[in-house]
């Protein structure tokens, strides 16, 4: 079930991608058309970025649930089936613990029960914390940016689940060789 839902999650995650691929690509051009006729739009420059960088971590969380990110294989090839094995599983316990240092790392930065207990007030969680992640405008597009940060959390929290997943397939392919790394793969 484990499995299931970090590869469902991983193909929303290459849709969303995709699309944020052609909505950058609209925006673009968009741009390019209205700076040709002398009034350029500044907020989309700028919304072309966010919308680049959600795009680069949703499809960086799908790429590590498949284990096809950039990889030097010298020392994997040259070790035997069972060394093979164990490369791939301290490389998902390193995956799996960056995505939980992520985890914590966006749970303080975020604050979210210091927030909640000060009613949500963003003015007294500032005075209280020094945190001003709540504060801060977008340049032009006048959105709060912690919005558009949101997708740190989302993506320590999927890479959490497709690393403990791919760990577990780790450990399972000691029981099963049919399960080992790259036993389900993504169409």
């Amino acid at each position: 079930m484990l499995q299931r839902l970090s590869t469902a999650l991983a193909r929303v995650e290459e849709m969303t991608a995709a699309a944020l691929a052609a909505v950058v690509t609209c925006l673009i051009l968009t741009n390019i058309a209205f700076r040709v006729v002398g009034s350029p739009l500044y907020w989309i420059s700028e919304l072309s970025i966010y919308a680049m960088i959600w795009m680069t971590f949703l499809i960086a969380s799908a790429v590590l649930k498949r284990r096809q990110g950039i990889a030097v294989t010298l020392l994997p090839e040259a070790l035997s089936q069972t060394g093979r094995k164990l490369i791939m599983l301290w490389v998902d316990g390193m995956v799996l613990l960056f995505a939980l240092a992520m985890v914590g790392l966006c749970w303080q930065w975020y604050q979210p029960l210091t927030l909640a207990r000060l009613g949500f007030d963003t003015q007294a969680f500032q005075g209280e914390t020094f945190n001003f992640i709540y504060a801060e405008n977008t340049s032009t597009l006048g959105i709060k940016k912690f919005w558009f940060w949101l997708i740190v959390p989302w993506f320590a929290l999927s890479l959490t689940l497709h690393s403990i997943a791919n760990f577990v397939q780790g450990l399972w392919q000691w029981r099963d060789p049919t399960e080992g790394p790259g036993a389900e793969t993504l169409p």
